[in-house]
Order: C-alpha cells, then sequence, then structure tokens
C-alpha cells in the first residue's frame, strides 16, 4: 500500500516520489542532505522537483484504470464494457453503484492523489532552498506546484468530500499536531478555502500559455489556474466568482475542428487549457493503460468504459461530437484502421474514441492525452453561472457558440429553466468521457432521476460521494469518519 502522508525522500533518476510503506508505519526517516541539495540547486534540478509532480499524472493508480472506473464507468454515459465474466476487479460493482469501503478503485484514487500531494509538498518545501536556481524560475515552479496540489485536492473533495489537508512534509518521528492533521477529515468547505488559497496564489504568479516555450506548453498557466477556481466556484454555486473567473481565462478560443482536439495533432491546441501529456515511445512515458484499457476488445484493448445507449440518445441529430466520441462497431476511423463488426467474442457496439491511439493502440504507454480543462468548459460554466445569476440573455448566446461549433443550431431554450436544462445537456455532450459527467449530475441533484434512465439505483444520500477507503479509517483509528451509508 502506498504511503500517502509521510514523505521520505528518494534520490534516482532525478525524481522524488514517495517510499511505499504503510500509512504512518515508517521504520526510518531519510531526509535531503545539504550535499543532495547542491545535486539539485540548478535550473534543471530545480524542474525535476514539479516534473515529477507532472509524472504522477501519467501513473497506473492516477489516471488510468481506478480512475475510469471511478469517475466514467459509474456514470451513466458508460457502462461496464468488456465481456460479462470480465469484472476488471471491480468495474461491475462500479457501474451498478453497488460498491463499498474495500472498493479499490476509490482506495487507488485516494492514495495516488495523497502521493501526488506529497511531491507537491516536497517541492514546495525544497525549491526556496535551491539558491543558484533563477529566483524567478523557482516562483513559477512553486505556483506550478500550487496549481497541481489544488488540482488534486478539487478531486478528492468531489470523490469523497471533505479529507484530511496536509500541507508540508511531516517531520519523523511524528508530532502529535501532525498526527492529527494527517488524520483528521476536514469539512468539504475547509477544503474548498485552501483549494481557492493555492489557485489564488498560483494565478498571481504563473504566466500565460503563451509565454511558454512550445516545449512547455503543457505546464500549467494562468488560464488554467484561473479556470479552475472557476470550476470550483461552480462546485460550490458561487456564480459571480464563477462569472469573474471565467472573464479572467483569456488567449483562448473555441477549436474550429471538434474531432481534430483528440487526436495528436490537436494536443495543447487554442482550446486547451490544462491537460495531461502522453508519449507511446519508449523510454519517454505515456498514460499507463489508458489507451489499452478502453481499446476495441478483440482488435486491440480490454473494452472496458463503452459509451452507453443513453449517451447515445443524448445527441442531437447532426451533432459533430457523436462520431468525434464514440467507435461504432464496423466502422472505419480517422487514420484508416478498420473496426470488426460484433463478434462473440466481443459483444460490445461502442468504445470511447477520446481514448484512443492511432500509433499506439495496442501499447501499454499511450500517447494519447487527457484534456482536463478547455475553454469550451469555460464558456460552459460562464452560461451557467450567468443564467442563475438571472442574465439569461446573456447566457444564451454563450451557449449558442459551443452549439454552433458541433454543427448545431441556436437552443430553442428562452426561460431560465429551459435554458439551465440546455446547458446541463450541452455540457453532456460536449465533454463525454472527460471526466466530469458524474460530478455534474452530483452537483446539479440529476442524479437519481438519470441512473434510473439507465437502469441504475442512485441511492440519496450515499451515492453522492464515494467511500473513504477501509484501509485508511483502519490507520486512523477511529479519527476520521465514513462517508454515510458506507460501512
Amino acid at each position: 500500500m502506498k504511503k500517502i502522508y509521510i514523505s521520505i525522500f528518494v534520490l534516482s533518476a532525478f525524481t522524488f516520489t514517495g517510499c511505499a510503506d504503510d500509512y504512518l508505519d515508517v521504520k526510518q526517516t531519510e531526509t535531503i542532505s545539504t550535499d543532495d541539495i547542491e545535486l539539485f540547486n540548478n535550473d534543471n534540478g530545480a524542474k525535476t522537483f514539479v516534473t515529477s509532480i507532472y509524472s504522477k499524472f501519467l501513473d497506473w493508480d492516477m489516471s488510468s484504470f481506478g480512475w475510469i472506473g471511478l469517475a466514467s464507468i459509474t456514470s451513466d454515459d458508460a457502462d461496464k464494457g468488456s465481456t460479462p465474466s470480465d469484472t476488471g476487479t471491480d468495474k461491475d460493482v462500479l457501474d451498478a453503484l453497488t460498491y463499498n469501503a474495500s472498493n479499490p478503485s476509490a482506495e487507488s484514487t485516494f492514495n495516488a492523489n495523497y502521493d501526488g500531494i506529497n511531491r507537491c509538498n516536497q517541492a514546495l518545501e525544497i525549491l526556496p532552498k535551491l539558491s543558484k536556481a533563477d529566483p524567478a524560475l523557482r516562483e513559477r515552479l512553486m505556483a506550478e506546484a500550487k496549481f497541481l496540489r489544488a488540482f488534486m485536492y478539487f478531486t478528492l473533495v468531489k470523490c469523497y468530500g471533505g479529507v484530511p489537508i496536509v500541507d508540508h512534509i511531516s517531520k519523523i518521528p511524528l508530532s502529535a499536531e501532525d498526527k492529527a492533521m494527517q488524520l483528521t477529515r476536514k469539512t468539504a468547505a475547509e477544503v474548498y478555502t485552501f483549494i481557492e488559497k493555492d489557485l489564488t496564489e498560483a494565478a498571481a504568479v504563473l504566466p500565460n500559455k503563451s509565454q511558454y516555450a512550445d516545449a512547455e506548453k503543457a505546464r500549467a498557466s494562468k488560464g488554467a489556474a484561473y479556470a479552475l477556481l472557476a470550476k470550483v466556484s461552480l462546485y460550490q454555486k458561487k456564480w459571480q466568482s464563477v462569472v469573474d473567473n471565467c472573464n479572467l481565462v483569456t488567449g483562448y478560443s473555441i477549436s474550429p475542428d471538434y474531432a481534430k482536439m483528440f487526436r495528436l495533432e490537436g494536443e495543447n491546441d487554442g482550446e486547451s487549457i490544462f491537460e495531461i501529456n502522453g508519449n507511446g515511445a519508449v523510454p519517454a512515458r505515456g498514460i499507463q493503460g489508458y489507451s489499452n484499457t478502453q481499446g476495441v476488445r478483440d482488435a486491440w484493448g480490454w473494452g472496458f468504459n463503452q459509451p452507453s445507449q443513453s449517451l447515445v440518445n443524448a445527441y442531437e441529430t447532426g451533432d459533430v461530437r457523436k462520431n468525434a466520441t464514440i467507435i461504432f462497431r464496423g466502422t472505419t476511423l480517422y487514420d484508416g484502421r478498420v473496426i470488426p463488426t460484433i463478434s462473440a467474442d466481443d459483444p460490445n457496439p461502442r468504445y470511447n474514441y477520446k481514448a484512443y491511439s492511432s500509433a499506439y493502440t495496442s501499447a501499454w504507454e499511450t500517447d494519447a492525452n487527457i484534456k482536463y480543462l478547455r475553454y469550451a468548459e469555460v464558456l460552459l460554466m460562464k452560461a451557467e453561472a450567468l443564467n442563475e445569476l438571472g442574465q439569461t440573455s446573456e447566457a444564451i448566446p454563450v451557449l449558442n457558440a459551443i452549439r454552433h461549433r458541433a454543427g448545431l443550431g441556436d437552443t430553442p431554450a428562452a426561460s431560465q429553466a429551459a435554458v439551465r436544462t440546455a446547458i446541463w445537456k450541452e455540457r453532456r455532450v460536449e465533454l463525454a468521457f472527460e471526466f466530469d459527467r458524474f460530478f455534474d449530475l452530483v452537483r446539479t441533484g440529476q442524479a437519481k432521476d438519470a441512473f434510473a434512465v439507465d437502469g441504475k439505483v442512485f441511492t440519496v444520500g450515499k451515492n453522492e460521494l464515494f467511500p473513504i477507503p477501509a484501509s485508511f479509517l483502519l490507520i486512523a483509528e477511529g479519527m476520521s469518519s465514513q462517508n454515510p451509508g458506507y460501512n
């Protein structure tokens, strides 16, 4: 089990990672000595601390199979896929919303994000000590670390509600204060406040995306910080803050071709605000198993995370996003690859096109990227907030800009209630398989009815959150509480 709180430094290949151990069962402390710090006391050395944070997003436990199950297969946009007998460890119970506190995907996502937070805290601890690195670079790198830490805490609070806040490296043996901090849950409101502080401080320092060299376009930018601040405000229904932060996201535009955004040629394009970059060529890394686990089963993949019939039905006639999001059996892909028709070995009629890699279709390391923040979503967030503020006439043109790119006409919705429903539907088809649908259903109160349409039972008062891992509660020894409905 990965230790998620105590920070042990391991110097290896110019990266720093937490060691494998139980949460608090640490046998020996290793620290960075003065001599070790000197090895990294330069610009390139400083960058390695933050590069190791980004690299966490490429790990199997962070962005791949468990996260796909937790945030996508649970939603009404997707079914488990694969074959009926292949459960994918726990993807069957995630699909049915019948998981418990021992769910492996809930545990791996919890642990992975705290491992990433450890790396952020390490960077924020050590970067100020690198006196020979350029001061402006150190400030920027610290701002990147704060953005990434906020991103991870946002994932945690969406999934689990209030969680422990760890904002520094703990010294071993643990002080009573540190032990209490690391094991005691904060409220969701306290976590959101912490996230907002990190993002506000990051936004004040980070450069605009246009100021980065082409080789660094995937790094966190000022626009990414403001976009995530807007999203954090959206989840808290702080509507004016949503509008204000969306207005600060400048220098981006809607890409003219929706489908190309999710191909190699569309990586870090003018619409992309923050995405995780994968490189399938060895020895460079891709997102482990991301394309393979979702690939066509009898051709090059495992066949999980199948687009649901409910999602297919959500697209209007003529919406170009449907065929850009879903691989249909018996069709030919943009690169000429022919998809076999349904067979006895694979009964699935559909697959996730956004996870497809043309060059690395069956490789474990993929060059497919995950787009986590796009300008289209900024516009949809702004439209939703304007409508909730009673400025419906101003929200409609913003919504229509998204529809026009999809090949659709103006929305027929006119009233506040109708426009609200139209925006929610537009988010579904625009952001399908970008890990938002489950959380959108929860935050907007649509979950119970939406899951019923998809044949799933959503238990109000329970399924809004995933369970805190039982393994963590065992270590916490009663200092943290389980989410309602789990035992």
